[in-house]
């Protein structure tokens, strides 16, 4: 079994403050420091997640925070991506998507005559664009980018008749 995390040693000025935050008003605040204080006093983070009714990876994950952060720990932060997306395509493949887009599918040896977006990435793929087959939801996201707006491929119902246009004119009219 591994051993349990512990909170560092506190200086004064971080234990006046964890001491500050059990009296916020914030509730994220007001746990990371009564975790913290329980931690310094020598409780296992099972302990402190029974004590608390919270899990032990929030025990651990507010501990290894401070002793990582220091006071900032105490604040909540934002849960959105950190990081900067990673883009599938080159600015060379970019312009040849713009390219590629503009011509049927069938010129690629595709059975399609109308792109969808994973038939798109399929065709990226081949022809050198991206370094692995990427999802529709990639290439809708860079066509938005790029200023083009991608609509569903409708699929039509036509009828064997030849004499369905016609037929459906008349009755239209």
């Amino acid at each position: 079994m591994p051993k349990p995390i512990f909170v560092r040693s506190f200086t004064d000025d971080e234990r006046q403050a964890i001491e500050h935050g059990l009296r916020s008003s914030d509730a994220f605040t007001l746990r990371r420091c009564q975790i913290l204080l329980a931690s310094q006093r020598g409780d296992t983070p099972l302990a402190i997640a029974q004590q608390l009714s919270c899990s032990d990876q929030t025990v651990r994950n507010a501990i290894h925070a401070f002793n990582t952060r220091g006071l900032s720990a105490l604040q909540s932060r934002s849960t959105a991506a950190q990081h900067l997306p990673h883009t599938a395509f080159d600015a060379a493949g970019l312009e040849q998507l713009k390219v590629i887009i503009k011509r049927s599918p069938r010129t690629f040896g595709k059975q399609s005559s109308v792109w969808t977006l994973d038939l798109l990435a399929e065709v990226c793929h081949a022809e050198g664009l991206t370094a692995r087959v990427v999802s529709g939801e990639t290439i809708r996201a860079t066509l938005k980018r790029l200023g083009i707006a991608w609509k569903r491929a409708k699929h039509w119902i036509r009828s064997p008749d030849g004499a369905y246009t016609p037929k459906k004119s008349g009755a239209t009219a």
